[in-house]
């Protein structure tokens, strides 16, 4: 059965780190920080939620909120009963432009009640977070992730984004081709071939994806393998042990394609973000 998540959840490692849990009665900022997103869980009482352009969303009800990327905010919490909450940090690839990151909007904000199949999650990282035991720490970090695995699954099935890689893999179709390129970096993708495995016309394919995802098949397809690529380099691989992973012949033609799509060769980049040689 064809799982358009797993790919992306095997090569970029989702990490949450639980900072806060219990009753909030005061006004705090949240600076925005590249790279990290933050999750947010209101259990119960009220509170304002202030983006960095003043917006305000007014919430009384238990909801669960989602900042993918990097993205200054505020809490206000009622001033009487204040408001329980679990925040947690989230990374998630978003420096290394991972594709589902970036094809979710600024904000998931998303009531309780609309996700049933979670209560038994949610009961559990309720738990931990206010009956503190043995272990606490990691159980709710873990817990956090899948709590994330679980609104990412839900935004994807609900289909409500209408471009973006996302609405991609919720398109039955357009989903077949882009976890081919997810599982297969390395392949010689053509057009053509994506167009058969999506079961479309060429014309009609390279239309659909470029409409729905927001970029043509070929585009995305470099942007992809870029960003393993900078995974990769991060983790202290070589740009000449990687080029072939990600369907680059030679050290020469990854850095080409790695210096246009990014700006800076592999070596800048990494010593730009305070890492080693690459070469």
């Amino acid at each position: 059965m064809l799982d358009p998540l797993a790919t992306l959840l095997q090569r970029f490692d989702l990490k949450a780190r639980v900072f806060h849990t219990g009753n909030l009665c005061a006004l705090v900022n949240f600076d925005a920080v590249e790279g990290v997103g933050h999750l947010h869980l209101l259990k119960a009482g009220s509170m304002a939620l202030i983006g960095s352009d003043g917006t305000t969303l007014q919430l009384d009800e238990p909801t669960l909120l989602f900042y993918p990327r990097a993205a200054q905010h505020r809490i206000r919490a009622d001033e009487h009963g204040g408001a329980d909450l679990i925040c947690a940090s989230v990374e998630f690839g978003a420096d290394f432009g991972n594709p589902l990151i970036h094809g979710l909007p600024a904000l998931l904000a998303v009531p309780l009640k609309d996700v049933p199949q979670m209560a038994g999650l949610l009961d559990a990282l309720f738990a931990e977070a206010f009956n503190p035991g043995a272990g606490r720490e990691s159980a709710l970090n873990r817990l956090s992730e899948v709590v994330l695995i679980y609104l990412l699954r839900h935004a994807l099935e609900r289909g409500e984004l209408k471009s973006g890689v996302v609405a991609g893999l919720a398109d039955p179709r357009l989903a077949k081709a882009l976890t081919a390129m997810h599982a297969k970096p390395a392949e010689p993708w053509t057009l053509e071939d994506l167009a058969d495995i999506a079961g479309m016309s060429r014309a009609r394919f390279a239309a659909h994806f470029t409409q729905v995802v927001g970029s043509p098949a070929g585009d995305y397809l470099t942007g992809w393998r870029i960003s393993l690529a900078q995974n990769m380099l991060k983790r202290g691989r070589q740009v000449k042990a990687i080029c072939d992973e990600v369907g680059y012949g030679s050290a020469n033609a990854l850095t080409r394609a790695f210096t246009q799509r990014v700006g800076l060769t592999p070596t800048e980049w990494l010593a730009q973000s305070g890492d080693a040689d690459s070469d």
